[in-house]
């Protein structure tokens, strides 16, 4: 059956390409002429996004600009390496992940808690938490850059429109909106949770969700107004919600609770109240795969990975490391093919099969490997952690 788009969303979907590579703007391909008999295929009115926020590609499914090998033309010549960021040594390990081999040792600030790329796709920031600075590297040539003064820079977030920079101030209770690219200060937002830490946008980037590890909390933030509009507490006594991820048509939240030891799952629309769905002991790290069908959730307690099943809602596997481990935080490879994660309490980074869970190298780092990863990744532009990507 053809599809009859309008000519306006085809010079839409022009000026994003270009956007993106950097380029002049294409005339938009003219629709094709419907006949007597064929059925006029109505497009699906568009998301209506944040203001300066690339336009959604599939309501359906936010991760549909994250399929394996499609690279941002951005990023296309950047080598594929692993970072590292080992919170105990100061420094970030590169690893190349086609022979597992370290390649590299970077120093960096006091306790590097997250390498996270930019919104633009064009740096890596290293968070040194304890050392109140960015350090930069040019994942082009590997160049790294003088620190910039942020303080206490536990995660790094971006709005959809790459407007802010979202420092998560952990120790200050504070969300605080910077400058993306020179990182001074543009809101500060104080909160009355404790321990902010990781985040994720709705589909239309109009507002996040925040978790709040130590006092098993959840924010709600207009995007937009940079302010808190909901706050709740997780009905599970001690409960330390970690990463935060969306299924990909945005319709349920999940949180990951290494003390409830599964993940929360809520509609963010309402702010609904959350219901539990064990996984393994130390639930931590949630990473969606290339075909948006499965999320992948590091167990770092018992030393496994649970995979989700989108459309039931259901486990499918639970895969175990070899010799056991520490999985927290990490990425999958750009193809898709390899869960990436940092082996927290052992000083090791490990790389998964996604076809069956076999664990494929133990590779040694530093001392407290946490917020990895892998770079460049496919997706048009960065919404920060470790890498997310739309």
């Amino acid at each position: 059956m053809r599809r009859h788009l309008s000519s306006a969303l085809f010079a839409s979907a022009a000026l994003l390409s270009a956007a993106c590579s950097g380029g002049g703007t294409h005339p938009a391909p003219t629709p094709a002429r419907t006949t007597a008999r064929a059925a006029v295929v109505r497009p699906e009115p568009a998301v209506q996004v944040l203001p300066g926020m690339p336009p959604v590609l599939d309501r359906r499914d936010v991760y549909s600009a994250d399929r394996p090998g499609a690279l941002s033309p951005v990023v296309r010549k950047f080598p594929s390496l692993v970072y590292v960021p080992n919170t105990e040594s100061d420094t970030v390990t590169v690893i190349d992940p086609k022979t597992y081999k370290v390649v590299r040792t970077i120093p960096v600030g006091t306790q590097p808690q997250h390498v996270v790329p930019s919104w633009d796709l064009r740096t890596l920031w290293v968070n040194n938490d304890l050392g109140n600075s960015l350090t930069p590297i040019d994942p082009a040539t590997g160049k790294v850059g003088d620190e910039v003064p942020v303080h206490d820079p536990y995660n790094l977030y971006f709005t959809p429109n790459g407007k802010y920079a979202v420092v998560m101030a952990s120790m200050d209770r504070q969300l605080v909106f910077r400058d993306p690219h020179t990182m001074a200060v543009r809101k500060v937002v104080p909160v009355s949770c404790y321990g902010v830490n990781h985040a994720d946008f709705s589909p239309d980037g109009r507002y996040f969700i925040v978790s709040c590890e130590f006092s098993g909390e959840l924010l709600k933030v207009d995007t937009a107004r940079m302010e808190v509009v909901g706050q709740q507490t997780l009905p599970y006594e001690g409960a330390m919600p970690q990463d935060v991820k969306m299924s990909p048509d945005g319709k349920t939240w999940y949180v990951a609770d290494m003390v409830a030891d599964g993940v929360w799952e809520l509609n963010g629309d309402t702010f609904s109240k959350p219901v539990l769905l064990r996984t393994g002991k130390g639930a931590h790290g949630l990473y969606v795969s290339r075909d948006s069908k499965s999320m992948y959730i590091s167990n770092r307690g018992e030393g496994s990975i649970s995979v989700l099943n989108f459309a039931t809602g259901r486990l499918t596997a639970k895969w175990w490391i070899d010799g056991g481990g520490s999985p927290d935080m990490g990425g999958v490879s750009a193809d898709g093919k390899v869960l990436w994660l940092s082996g927290r309490y052992d000083g090791e980074v490990y790389a998964l099969s996604t076809d069956d869970g076999r664990t494929l190298a133990k590779i040694p780092v530093g001392a407290g490997p946490h917020g990895l990863c892998v770079y460049p990744q496919p997706g048009r532009y960065s919404l920060g952690h470790t890498g997310i990507f739309r």
